[in-house]
């Protein structure tokens, strides 16, 4: 019989730190895709507090905190990341488990919005994405969800297979950024 072993999506790319800044592989936890059924919208939400504490999330926003987040993931899908979901959820959407298609990341940093800002077009800066805010967005060519978790932290996911791509493309800026 084959003896299948869980690997990390990052293989010991990580953690890394340049400057003022570091990355480092987020703890592996249950992600499921959660989108309402047409017209389901209302239930699921009062479905999401009453099961998990936590109401499905409006456009670019997530909800929840460390352990139990819901974090948008494009019109009408969050992603639950944390908790397994409550059974009862598939009455009004469908929950799909995303676990193993997902790397997940944390930009760590003083200089984390500097180095972002060479990756991405969005401005991450404080003062326009706020703590819990959330984005579908591209850095470089890599289709990412970037959530800030923290005032200098950044939650950054991408699909597995372009795990070492999203090291290689955040240690080029940060080194850039530090370089100045």
């Amino acid at each position: 019989m084959v003896e299948l072993m869980e690997k990390s999506a990052f293989g010991g790319l990580l953690p890394v730190e340049v400057g003022t800044c570091r990355i480092f592989a987020a703890l592996p936890e249950p992600m499921h895709l959660v989108s309402p059924y047409k017209g389901q919208g209302k239930p699921l939400s009062d479905a999401m507090k009453k099961a998990h504490g936590m109401a499905f999330p409006a456009a670019g926003r997530a909800t929840g905190k460390e352990g139990a987040r819901l974090v948008w993931f494009g019109l009408e899908q969050a992603m639950l990341i944390g908790p397994a979901p409550d059974a009862r959820l598939s009455e009004f959407a469908a929950v799909v488990d995303q676990s193993d298609g997902w790397a997940v990341l944390r930009l760590q940093g003083p200089q984390a919005e500097d180095v972002l800002a060479r990756l991405v077009p969005v401005d991450m800066r404080a003062g326009h994405f706020k703590r819990g805010q959330t984005v579908r967005t591209q850095l470089q060519h890599l289709h990412v969800s970037i959530t800030r978790v923290g005032s200098e932290v950044f939650q950054i996911m991408a699909m597995r297979s372009m795990a070492k791509t999203l090291v290689d493309e955040l240690q080029g800026a940060m080194r850039l950024v530090a370089a100045r």
